[in-house]
């Protein structure tokens, strides 16, 4: 059985970890700039990185409408973190010329968690994928505040933790958490994910869009 190809984005943000973890699965992984290359994949990773960049280069590149076209056609597409964003049909706090792929009925909210020096790691359960949690790595990471019909959700996790300020010379107990947040979902044929799978080693989520755009290939 013949691998299936899959495109990274290769505009901005973690193209080259994205490219080794498919490879490490088996995959035929190719870095797209050009319509010309899109044309040749049967699925694709939008990587993190900074989602208003990758939204102008995205028309700069002439891959809107051709990434658009692919998505209503049925092209698996997996998008972390910055991917996320630019699956969302609605994204909070993002500059008014943003726009993404609207791909995924789910309103997302840019920079949820904070900003770099927020950034955390935690174990992330996801429903398809064995094995126990998974090690998520979040920076600048948005969360998903809602999601329409026909959108599963496959993680959650705790919200970030608010604290009283501290007093001088004196402890705290730990913050309690507030709630949960959606953090990885899916729609048909479109995954996406508020962590950045491609920095851990953990490769399952990779294998699992390269079987998810095997079935469909």
């Amino acid at each position: 059985m013949t691998a299936p190809v899959i495109g990274v984005l290769a505009l901005q943000g973690d193209v080259r970890e994205h490219l080794a973890a498919l490879t490490a699965v088996g995959a035929q992984a190719r870095p797209v700039r050009r319509p010309a290359e899109l044309d040749a994949v049967d699925g694709l990773v939008i990587p993190g990185g900074e989602s208003t960049t990758i939204s102008k280069l995205v028309d700069i590149f002439e891959l809107r409408e051709p990434i658009d076209k692919r998505i209503a056609a049925g092209l698996p597409v997996y998008g972390s973190c910055a991917g996320m964003i630019m699956l969302a049909a609605e994204v909070l706090d993002g500059r008014p010329d943003q726009r993404g792929f609207d791909g995924i009925a789910m309103t997302v909210r840019r920079n949820a968690f904070g900003r770099q020096v927020d950034s955390f790691e935690a174990p992330v359960e996801i429903t398809g994928i064995d094995g126990g949690p998974l090690h998520a790595v979040f920076i600048r990471a948005p969360w998903v505040e809602r999601v329409g019909a026909g959108v599963e959700v496959l993680g959650t996790v705790l919200d970030a933790p608010t604290a009283p300020p501290a007093a001088s010379g004196r402890r705290h107990d730990a913050p309690a958490p507030v709630g949960t947040r959606i953090v990885a979902v899916r729609q048909g044929n479109l995954l996406a994910t508020s962590f950045h799978p491609e920095l851990t080693g953990d490769l399952r989520l990779h294998r699992y869009f390269v079987r998810l755009v095997g079935a469909v290939s």
